[in-house]
């Protein structure tokens, strides 16, 4: 990996195309770097100009007079390979590309000239940002090396929110990444970085967020992704994050068709699965926010209680207008918070200080006289003293600035001393002045109460991902077949053709503790006789295997609940008369199942995503797949905490309170270990329908079906 300090944080920089004209972009930016505190050394690189902005030139980045970090490039298209090899041969450690006229313009052209880019970076070691970016902003470092006009425009710099943790924000896009820090700034939120990476070329957005991480600069990660182009840099920059509680907030475009569509014009990316991008957010902890506005009210509540975290959903609400507290109850309902009644040692707490038609029950409705006597700050203290809540939301009116200014001290010791997070909605519009005093007591100040419940939610889902991580070690008594095992699998997956029926699949599964319904394959009708009376002589299911015919009840090659000689005989004429209307159907024979005892259907499966590899997927079976698609999704591997998990999450999962789930879960997690071992051989696979039976009758697995990659090993 190349030097990222030297992009990010460096002692001089060169503003290759640097120009007077002030309506340009080459003038625009290398303007708004000179009006910001920045104390590095600026060369403008010009052949047309031995001055620009007041700053000596130079024609060539060769004849700077030292070795740069960081070169912005801002020549059009066509130069800009030309140029950054004159930068790596000069010894630049790092390069910027504001052009745009690459992979995004979706030619060969463009593609060719974005590749000819990365070769450099590769020849040179060079850090390299774009192209077809925005620019950057190192806030501490006073380097805005962009010609967004959020920094071209606005001169503030350091929030005054010291009490809070700072915010970095990465961004595909720079105008929607330098929008951030425009209206979170009014927030009174602290901001460390803004980076835009556009086509990422060369750098992605998650290592731009390794390196501040590692750099410790920010404690809360704004990301603003298109598509994620490594999924094992996600996996290990995510994981760094959430052992380090340092939370990414994330918005994701594309999970519609014209955003789809979006993403790949803007950066020539593909915006990849939206279920499996969830399922990776969920399983690292990786929070996803619906707006703008929305992902920095999150990330507030992050910056100011990050390390303190919630130790459950329970919330008290502490007002002085009953009809807003309650509509702030109705609020955290909807977000999956819980708004208890106190105790009675609480309320007699509160009690003491409400007139007589205040309430302290949650919400606890001080009043506007309560407020005039003890203050916001003390009624929110009393209230967070409850031991049935884990949070505190205070409604206020911040209008104006008076009651504020008078408990500034208070407001400053509530948030160095309270254990327990407080968020501060306002139901009128705060007063610039209001904002800024609560933002420098250390707290987040909300103007859309959706939004605060939301922010403490996502505390509150955070602390529990962590505390998650400690509990999904794989159980050492589940271990994945032997070497000779699974070197026999691998040789069997590679001489199957590109699908494996069921009676192939069969005892594949079996080496990983998977068994299917006992079953015979057959060839005529007098065997499929034989078959049912050896399995007992109840009612069997006859089932053509054909690769050709995946779905076999669309087909008509599937007859259920068979009993006797007689019934066989016709079944078995009838399916594979079925299956014979297939066009091109290669049929390898019929397989005589015996029927599994009733439960819950559940489906059980294996995809390959893309972007991530593997995904395993639980839903409901039968109609419920179709008519609900009630389905949960995660990367494996999967521990049987996380399999508990999962099922949890089904919206549907109330059906199965009197199954064996935890025959479920095991079934779950060793459908993951085959999924680890031979997912690099398989593009999907299915258990469907897995029956669960009431407990402790365990889970039948009624049938199989492996489709192989076409470009896997084997």
């Amino acid at each position: 990996m190349p030097d990222l300090s030297a992009l990010l944080s460096p002692a001089s920089v060169a503003v290759i195309g640097a120009s007077p004209d002030l309506a340009g972009l080459r003038g625009r930016t290398l303007k708004v770097m000179l009006r910001h505190p920045y104390r590095g050394r600026v060369y403008p690189v010009s052949r047309s100009h031995a001055s620009v902005q007041g700053l000596q030139a130079y024609p060539s980045i060769d004849k700077v007079p030292e070795r740069v970090d960081l070169a912005v490039l801002i020549v059009p298209a066509r130069f800009v390979p030309e140029e950054l090899e004159r930068c790596g041969r000069a010894g630049v450690k790092a390069a910027l590309i504001l052009a745009s006229g690459f992979a995004e313009d979706g030619n060969e052209s463009g593609a060719a000239l974005q590749g000819r880019v990365a070769e450099s970076a590769r020849r040179y070691d060079m850090a390299v940002c774009g192209p077809n970016a925005e620019g950057f902003a190192n806030l501490a470092l006073g380097l805005c090396a962009t010609f967004s006009p959020v920094l071209e425009e606005s001169n503030q710099f350091v929030s005054s929110g010291s009490a809070q943790g700072r915010i970095a924000v990465v961004s595909q896009s720079g105008g929607v990444g330098f929008s951030f820090l425009d209206r979170g700034w009014p927030k009174g939120l602290a901001f460390s970085h803004v980076v835009s990476t556009g086509n990422e070329g060369c750098l992605e957005s998650f290592d731009i967020v390794e390196h501040l991480l590692d750099e410790g600069s920010a404690e809360v990660f704004v990301v603003f992704l298109e598509s994620i182009r490594n999924a094992r840099t996600f996996r290990r920059v995510a994981g760094k994050a959430l052992a380090a509680g340092k939370p990414i907030v994330v918005a994701k475009i594309g999970d519609s068709e014209p955003g789809r569509r979006a993403a790949a014009s803007h950066t020539a990316a593909l915006a990849g699965a939206g279920a499996s991008y969830r399922a990776m957010f969920r399983r690292y902890g990786v929070i996803e926010g619906a707006d703008t506005d929305e992902i920095l009210d999150i990330a507030a509540a992050f910056a100011c209680f990050g390390k303190r975290l919630p130790r459950g959903r329970r919330v008290g609400i502490a007002t002085a207008s009953g009809g807003a507290g309650g509509w702030m109850a109705d609020a955290c309902a909807a977000a999956g918070l819980q708004v208890p009644e106190l105790e009675r040692e609480a309320r007699a707490r509160i009690d003491a200080h409400l007139p007589s038609y205040g309430t302290s029950q949650n919400p606890v409705d001080g009043t506007a006289q309560a407020i005039r006597t003890i203050g916001y700050c003390e009624l929110a203290r009393l209230v967070s003293l409850s031991e049935r809540v884990d949070a505190v939301i205070a409604v206020v009116t911040a209008r104006n600035a008076e009651v504020f200014q008078r408990e500034r001290e208070s407001l400053g010791r509530l948030a160095r001393e309270t254990p327990k997070p407080i968020l501060m909605w306002s139901y009128t519009l705060p007063s610039a002045e209001t904002a800024r005093i609560v933002a420098e007591a250390g707290f987040p100040l909300y103007t859309d109460m959706r939004n605060c419940a939301r922010a403490l939610a996502a505390l509150a889902d955070y602390a529990e991902v962590q505390k998650e991580q400690t509990k999904t070690a794989p159980d050492p008594t589940e271990k994945s077949p032997s070497k000779s095992s699974l070197d026999r699998i691998g040789a069997l997956l590679e001489s199957a053709g590109p699908v494996l029926c069921e009676y192939e699949a069969t005892p594949l599964l079996a080496e990983y503790g998977i068994h299917m319904m006992e079953a015979s394959l057959v060839s005529t009708a007098q065997e499929a006789i034989a078959a049912a009376s050896a399995l007992g002589g109840g009612p069997v299911a006859l089932k053509v295997q054909s690769p050709q015919i995946p779905h076999k009840t669309d087909a008509g090659a599937v007859a259920l609940g068979v009993r006797g000689a007689e019934a066989i005989e016709r079944a078995y004429e009838n399916v594979l008369a079925a299956a014979r209307r297939v066009p091109g159907a290669g049929i390898r024979g019929v397989l005589v199942q015996a029927m599994a005892p009733p439960g819950v259907e559940m489906l059980l499966g294996i995809h390959r995503d893309a972007t991530f590899g593997p995904m395993l997927t639980v839903a409901l079976g039968g109609i419920y797949v179709e008519v609900l698609r009630d389905a949960a999704l995660a990367p494996v591997p999967v521990a049987r905490e996380d399999a508990r998990r999962l099922i949890a999450t089904l919206r549907g999962k109330a059906l199965l309170k009197n199954g064996d789930t935890e025959a479920l879960i095991g079934l779950v997690v060793a459908l993951s270990r085959f999924a680890v071992d031979h997912g690099e051989r398989i593009e999907s696979l299915d258990l469907n329908p897995v029956i669960v039976h009431p407990a402790p009758g365990g889970v039948s697995a009624v049938d199989a079906l492996v489709v192989k990659r076409q470009d896997s090993p084997g």
